[in-house]
């Protein structure tokens, strides 16, 4: 039994995207990880944009997917693409909601030190409201060139990374267009990360502050 701090089970996960596939492009590996050793476990998932459209329909399947005998629990918003910084109170009262409706084991967000401005602002917002908790900051492929040294791995098995690229490639059409969305970038960089952990495939995170309990 993995625990997060003295005699905390991994039993609740907060998983929150500026964007739908956001969650699962960055932390869709770890997602199948949890949930398949876990039947049962909670999930609350919140996205800031795509409420309304084929976007949301995508995301409602693909997190179903990717969380596999969960109680999952998905709140998708309608804050416009690319404008998290000027809908920020809408922003903070979405996070501050979800807060008060649970207190995770983990946190899955986007990093803070994202070059984009949805991921950076978003990834910024959950320290104010979960402030006891342990938050992993995914990351994301993108043309900005923003991958760093993390900090932390989650190893992939090679059933999981082979999954969590044909799940994206099935639920998410909307995307298949973009010149990064392929299956070369998505294990390329999980084979990197692995690379950096001993492991065949990973999924890598930045944690920007972890408290440890070392006493027990």
């Amino acid at each position: 039994m993995i625990r997060l701090g003295a005699g905390r089970s991994l039993d609740r996960i907060v998983a929150v995207g500026a964007h739908c596939d956001d969650i699962a492009i960055g932390a869709g590996g770890t997602l199948l990880t949890m949930c398949l050793a876990r039947p049962g476990i909670r999930v609350d998932a919140l996205v800031l944009s795509g409420g309304g459209t084929e976007r949301e329909q995508e995301e409602r399947a693909a997190l179903a997917a990717f969380c596999p005998d969960a109680e999952l629990r998905l709140i998708v918003m309608k804050l416009p693409d690319g404008r998290m910084p000027v809908h920020w109170d809408e922003a903070k009262a979405a996070v501050e909601e979800l807060r008060a409706q649970t207190d995770p084991d983990l946190i899955l967000a986007p990093r803070t030190d994202d070059a984009h401005q949805d991921h950076r602002g978003l990834a910024r917002l959950i320290p104010t409201a979960f402030r006891d908790h342990l938050v992993l900051g995914y990351e994301i492929v993108k043309w900005d060139g923003d991958l760093g040294r993390p900090a932390a791995y989650q190893p992939l098995s090679p059933e999981i990374a082979e999954r969590k690229v044909r799940l994206l490639q099935e639920h998410y059409p909307s995307q298949r267009h973009r010149p990064w969305y392929d299956r070369e970038a998505f294990l390329g960089l999980a084979r990197i990360r692995g690379i950096e952990c001993h492991a065949r495939y990973a999924e890598a995170f930045a944690v920007t502050k972890l408290a440890l309990d070392l006493g027990d």
